[in-house]
């Protein structure tokens, strides 16, 4: 059985962003996929503590047991999230800093050189956002710095096997239903194709 993981980051429960959310978990459910879900709007803390950073060096951190085993258990991590000021949110930003942590999502090598990844049973990352802005701006003025943040920054040195999909609803402050359906059908094909991939792994 698949092992999926979806994270949700947005705080209000009738968003875009929660139907989104509710239509992958379903799909994926659908397909027979064993998902966990991770609502961070619910009681997650994304602030780094001092003694987390202390050891970040030295004894990896035993904070955040149960949310480390969903992650390195996980085959297919869904994120589902808005993006604010071109970045992630910040409790999606916390999660990171504080789950994807050295002797969970990487070693540090000897020497500080590259890092050294860990989460190799994460073959396929769906991340699915809106944002207020156009494409043309996302694509041709900032050149899409988040899907270069979460492929080059963050899931190559820690998850290098794992395949980015990348589905943005630009322009979703005034959204029409169409586009919201297209964009429900496009993550059905894509969770499809990525069931197909899985199978049949290169």
């Amino acid at each position: 059985m698949t092992r999926c993981l979806l994270v949700f980051a947005h705080p209000l429960k009738g968003s875009l962003n929660a139907r989104l959310a509710a239509t992958v978990e379903s799909q994926a459910r659908a397909l027979g996929w064993q998902v966990t879900r991770r609502d961070l709007h619910d009681g997650f803390d994304p602030v780094l503590t001092p003694e987390e950073r202390a050891g970040y060096h030295a004894t990896p951190p035993t904070t955040l047991a149960e949310e480390k085993r969903e992650l390195t258990q996980a085959q297919v991590l869904i994120l589902v999230f808005p993006t604010w000021w071109f970045g992630f949110p910040a409790i999606l930003k916390g999660w990171f800093d504080r789950v994807w942590t050295p002797g969970t999502a990487f070693d540090h090598s000897p020497g500080f050189g590259p890092m050294l990844p860990r989460l190799d049973a994460l073959r396929e990352v769906l991340a699915v956002t809106t944002m207020g802005a156009p494409a043309w701006i996302d694509w041709l003025v900032l050149r899409r710095p988040l899907r270069r943040i979460l492929r080059l920054a963050i899931l190559k040195p820690c998850a290098p096997k794992a395949r980015l999909t990348w589905r943005a609803l630009h322009s979703a402050e005034a959204v029409a239903e169409p586009r919201i359906a297209g964009l429900e059908a496009t993550l059905a094909a894509d969770l499809t194709r990525i069931i197909r991939r899985l199978a049949c792994p290169d």
